[in-house]
């Protein structure tokens, strides 16, 4: 790892507040290459103390067409809708993640819609090769998008994508091959390493999250952040590793990524 001097900001939040404010410090010496790299607020402190708005949602199952078959998919839209986002899950996951229904349950507090969906067909055959796994994960996924940009009910909603893991450079990969379709992007604790082609061909908005716990994964993000070159953040989230499971940690992950979302698709 290279030890580089940049600056960088620390998120500070206050209750009632609407979404933390990045103060600037002084420059000093941290391990990052990233152009700009923002720490969370404390885990334990991430949501405002205002409820959110409670919407009435509709939920249909979905089964899309992929090149070896279908794909199951939960389609979750509140009334009022501005902006549709995507999942992908990672390596071993799927469409029941805990981890990505609890950021796609608080995103669907807004007015973000949700689509969680296996990245493979159900009767699929695992490769035993892991880059053929990802290769058929983005290919599922372009799939993916492009139905959803026919579908008469969702293709005018702005499209965002959320990659967990290894599903994170499945989400880059995708978002460089439709640039014109997807308009925002964040990747959750992301192998972005996995995407290493795809890094400078990604025209969206990006912000990578990373648990600081989580090192070696916190300086392939660090890395990856130097090489897009759409503009990003990377927020770190003090104290949590790679599956955010500590006290608020995942909450803080759900709470920036709707910011996130909100900020780079719901232009009312």
């Amino acid at each position: 790892m290279v030890s580089l001097r940049c600056r960088f900001a620390v998120a500070s939040l206050r209750p009632g507040s609407a979404s933390p404010q990045p103060q600037p410090l002084p420059a000093g010496r941290i391990s990052l290459e990233a152009s700009r790299a923002v720490m969370a607020p404390q885990v334990a402190c991430c949501f405002p103390a205002v409820p959110l708005m409670v919407r009435e949602l509709r939920i249909r199952p979905l089964r899309i067409p992929c090149p070896g078959g279908e794909l199951q998919a939960d389609l979750t839209v509140p009334v009022g809708a501005d902006a549709l986002v995507v999942f992908a899950h990672g390596s071993g996951s799927g469409r029941c993640s805990p981890r990505n229904r609890a950021v796609a349950e608080h995103l669907q507090r807004g007015a973000l819609a949700t689509l969680l969906l296996d990245l493979l067909p159900a009767a699929a055959v695992l490769p035993p090769q892991p880059a053929r796994l990802l290769s058929l994960s983005r290919d599922n996924l372009l799939a993916s998008v492009d139905w959803l940009a026919r579908d008469p009910d969702l293709a005018s909603l702005p499209l965002g994508l959320f990659g967990a893991s290894t599903g994170a450079a499945v989400a880059l990969e995708v978002a460089a091959q439709r640039p014109d379709r997807v308009q925002a992007l964040v990747c959750r604790g992301g192998r972005p390493d996995l995407a290493f082609a795809a890094l400078g061909l990604v025209r969206c908005p990006t912000l990578l999250i990373v648990g600081a716990a989580d090192v070696d994964v916190l300086e392939l993000n660090a890395w990856a952040a130097a090489h897009l070159r759409a503009s990003h953040d990377l927020l770190v989230v003090p104290g949590a590793g790679h599956l955010f499971t500590e006290a608020g940690a995942l909450e803080t992950v759900a709470a920036a990524s709707r910011r996130w979302f909100e900020r780079q698709l719901c232009r009312r």
